[in-house]
């Protein structure tokens, strides 16, 4: 990056902290924070960056119920929390990220449930921050994320959302699944289970109708890691869907060969009292 590109970008962060000089700030930011690989420990590290985008998060937090939020009000947070996902990503700044806790100050809107675009945008873009952090496969993540309540807030969304919201949140299920401690965790406690299946299986019937192969990948790696643990494993051979053990999703599969291998031994698994090797 050229050095007036550095100064120019060191000078957006120091608007941050000026309320008049805020809102340009996030939007140029948020476009430009792909370009430039160390953004991430400049707003961590700088006086009050973090402080101005928690601000931004709070203050829409009237607006959430009654549903009153703007396509402007929304955009603008959603510029802030595109922000924190940089830092959420990032190598130096992650394990700070989550000491801080911030990742509990998106949960309200991950709460919401009206079906407006400027609410829609605003779970997509707060699941995009969890997302960032369970795609890098880290134990203290997972760690952090099954001490909230991220597992229930994600499985109303894959139940209700969009078909985005929906892809990310199975997305996240997904990641702590295939954490042994997320497995574990899920499969400790029965109601913990039939919570997750019961919501796989309604997503099932769904995409009998309305098919989305993304969509499918990640609810056939959920089944599979599903039976690799053995309490699951018998569950799963009374309430696997029939549209996974039949022809159903054939022509969605035809050229989708990791999603038929997974199938293939979901399959296997649950027909078997070997233990599968992973």
């Amino acid at each position: 990056m050229q050095e007036d590109d550095r100064d120019k970008i060191y000078a957006l962060v120091a608007d941050l902290t000026s309320p008049d000089q805020r809102e340009s700030a996030l939007l140029e930011l948020s476009k430009r924070r792909e370009a430039f690989a160390d953004l991430a420990p400049i707003l961590w590290h700088s006086f009050g960056t973090v402080a101005a985008l928690l601000q931004e998060i709070v203050s829409i937090y009237p607006l959430l119920s009654p549903p009153s939020l703007t396509a402007h009000a929304s955009n603008r947070v959603c510029n802030a929390l595109a922000l924190l996902q940089c830092v959420a990503s990032h190598p130096e700044t992650r394990t700070l990220f989550l000491n801080a806790h911030i990742p509990l100050f998106l949960y309200p809107f991950l709460n919401t449930v009206s079906k407006t675009r400027p609410f829609e945008y605003l779970r997509l873009t707060s699941l995009g921050v969890i997302g960032a952090l369970v795609k890098v496969d880290d134990a203290e993540v997972i760690n952090f994320l099954l001490s909230t309540e991220i597992i229930p807030l994600c499985l109303r969304i894959m139940e209700t959302g969009s078909e985005l919201s929906k892809t990310v949140a199975t997305f996240i299920v997904q990641k702590i699944l295939l954490d042994d401690m997320g497995l574990s965790y899920i499969c400790a406690i029965a109601e913990r289970f039939y919570a997750v299946s019961t919501v796989l299986a309604n997503m099932m019937q769904v995409l009998a109708e309305q098919p989305s192969a993304r969509l499918l990948k990640h609810i056939v790696r959920c089944y599979l890691r599903l039976s690799e643990n053995p309490r699951a494993r018998e569950a799963l051979r009374q309430c696997l869907p029939d549209s996974l053990r039949d022809t159903t999703f054939s022509t969605a599969l035809k050229d989708d060969v990791s999603t038929k291998r997974w199938l293939a031994q979901l399959l296997y698994n649950i027909s078997t009292d070997v233990q599968p090797s992973g």
